[in-house]
């Protein structure tokens, strides 16, 4: 895994602007921290940070092929699960290796079949190649958008990097972020193409790019498509089996140390299950990790979404699958940490967060980190299978607006006659009235509604359904990928997501609701499908979602961070409602409620964020 930096100029001469591009490649050296390269010709500029992986010694970027009509120049982050196939296919063809890196074998993929060689790729991957000799810039990211990739147009070509940051490095980029960028901002949604930074874009997941002379054009050569299921409920779990099978033994392929991240939920427990039955066949164990906090054990209290710790579950999947097991226990004070929040902001480019959840993984993976460069992970199971509580709240499948928010906006509208503030507003309320938040929300959440393919016939509680899983899939799920790379790229490990692999992706999705609920719960069809490898605990266990603190003493020290900030003009309170801030930071932490604790951690998020990019906020 790595990072990905650099430029296009049709009017200048990029061989001067070394410094420029060194200085953009180098926002992202927590994304390579094993290499750096960079690549200059008249019109072009590539940079590098590399992650060794696969083929430490060679696969050194950015890579290089000259032929007789010009260079073509990759530079590459991501991993191509099936590398191995194309390199023999090519091999036959006439192509020559010098390394047994994917990157070189991504290379040879494009000179064999231009950009045509989309089409062949498993993985996840953002790369961007110059070809010389039509003098153009190929930008690809991967179907389901696990790789970051962001570009901006300038007069005269592109600017492009994994991360905004990047291009933020620029000294032509100004961090301005306008009224559809707040929103973003502020309503946690994550629009295809949209990156919060004014003039600058995401690459959509599934998206070719190409920037020559004659201008910018961009290609969609994958999406979701709607398609009759004509299998059974048996022969659709087997075949659900046979896919995860084969996923999880193309994402063990790695020349360094690799581990699963266990929750004690069905996902995660799920891929280790079959990674250590996969690694069993070798002669190996599977190296499995999970997150705890100091007491929670023994002063777990459930709730409407925990009801119980992961603990138990955790350690009752690793003594059943024999791996080499390690607790990650995290106290409140590095929680609390300003310096860690710190890291997570700069590392997110913006403030979307999820609370202490943000911190906690960042936590979790800089402790992993120490063991495995690489580590399996279960997003997209729940998006996919059906798992999160919304997917059967018949309120939620009915509402107006994506179904995730259904809980939430629910519980601001809470009784406050507890003892908790008083003020229940979070938003400035001149900068809300300027963005109209929720007719924001509402319209992205009509467009992602317009791209669902309809199948004829279908029934019309199917086809909700239908809606609601392509919502997940193309909004909800990006968000928490992209919380995943950025959150595991700051340390220097790479996640990889077996449930995103696109042909498991495609043969669920079009497996029917009924199907997917047939024995009245969650998930139906992942449990069936991997019932024969997982310990009866967890088989019985509801959904839990990622764990979160209990100690109160969390609450105080958000608090006590808080009243530092009143004392002083802080530009957050361009965004945040400053009366709610002063109520909620000195209400008697025993009586605040567990949604206004975690509006608090997000304002600090916002604070931290001002802190460290100094965002000029330009709202009507």
């Amino acid at each position: 895994m790595c990072g990905i930096a650099g430029m296009v100029s049709f009017g200048d001469d990029l061989n001067r602007k070394r410094h420029v591009v060194e200085a953009m490649t180098e926002t992202m050296a927590c994304r390579g921290p094993d290499a750096a390269g960079i690549w200059l010709d008249r019109h072009v500029a590539l940079g590098h940070r590399r992650l060794a992986v696969i083929d430490l010694e060679g696969g050194a970027q950015p890579m290089r092929v000259d032929t007789p009509d010009g260079s073509v120049v990759l530079t590459y982050s991501g991993e191509a699960y099936n590398f191995a196939e194309l390199r023999e296919e090519l091999r036959v063809r006439g192509h020559r290796f010098r390394t047994s890196s994917d990157t070189e074998v991504v290379l040879h993929a494009y000179l064999e079949w231009g950009e045509a060689l989309v089409d062949r790729l498993n993985g996840m991957y953002a790369f961007a190649i110059w070809d010389a000799r039509d003098e153009k810039l190929v930008m690809v990211r991967d179907r389901m958008g696990i790789k970051p990739f962001y570009f901006q147009e300038t007069g005269d070509g592109v600017l492009f990097g994994s991360e905004p940051k990047a291009i933020l490095a620029h000294p032509d980029v100004e961090p301005v972020v306008e009224a559809d960028g707040v929103s973003e901002l502020l309503g946690g949604v994550k629009t295809p193409g949209h990156a919060i930074w004014a003039g600058m874009r995401e690459v959509v997941p599934g998206t070719l790019v190409v920037v020559d002379r004659a201008g910018l054009r961009e290609r969609t050569y994958w999406k979701l498509r709607t398609a009759e299921h004509p299998d059974d409920l048996d022969t659709t779990i087997s075949s659900i089996r046979g896919l995860l099978d084969d996923t999880v033994r193309r994402q063990l392929t790695a020349d360094v140390p690799l581990g699963v991240l266990l929750s004690g939920g069905l996902d995660s427990s799920a891929l280790t299950a079959l990674s250590a039955q996969q690694l069993a066949a070798q002669g190996e164990k599977v190296r499995s990790f999970s997150v705890d906090f100091v007491g929670l054990a023994d002063n777990f209290q459930p709730d409407d979404m925990r009801a119980t710790p992961d603990s138990p579950f955790v350690h009752d999947v690793a003594n059943h699958v024999g791996s080499v097991h390690r607790d990650i226990v995290l106290s409140d004070a590095a929680l609390a940490d300003p310096a860690t929040r710190r890291r997570v902001i700069a590392a997110k480019d913006f403030a979307v967060g999820a609370a202490d959840t943000d911190v906690s993984l960042y936590l979790l993976f800089q402790g992993v980190r120490e063991h495995s460069t690489v580590a399996l992970s279960g997003e997209t199971a729940d998006e996919l299978f059906g798992g999160y509580p919304w997917f059967h709240d018949p309120v939620a499948q009915q509402a107006d607006i994506f179904p995730w928010m259904v809980p939430v906006l629910a519980a601001g509208e809470a009784s406050e006659d507890d003892g908790g503030p008083a003020v229940s507003e979070f938003f400035d309320p001149d900068l809300d009235r300027g963005i109209d938040l929720m007719t924001y929300l509402k319209d992205r959440y009509r467009d992602a509604v317009a791209e669902v393919e309809p199948l004829p016939g279908e029934g019309a509680h199917e086809a909700r359904m239908r809606v609601i899983s392509h919502v997940h899939l193309t909004r909800f799920l990006r968000a928490l990928l992209d919380r995943k790379d950025r959150i595991s790229m700051a340390v220097g490990l790479e996640v990889r997501v077996p449930f995103c692999d696109h042909r498991l992706v495609e043969y669920v999705y079009n497996a029917p609701w009924a199907m997917k609920s047939f024995d009245g719960r969650e998930k139906s069809l992942l449990r069936a499908a991997t019932r024969d490898v997982l310990p009866q605990s967890v088989l019985k266990r509801v959904k839990s979602p990622y764990p979160s603190t209990q100690d109160p003493g969390y609450a105080g020290k958000l608090q006590a961070m808080g009243r530092e900030l009143l004392a002083q003009d802080h530009p957050m309170f361009q965004v945040i409602y400053r009366k709610w801030f002063e109520v909620t930071v000195n209400t008697p932490p025993a009586v605040l409620p567990d949604y206004e604790r975690e509006k608090l951690d997000r304002a600090l998020d916002i604070a931290t964020w001002f802190d460290v990019y100094r965002p000029q906020i330009r709202v009507p």
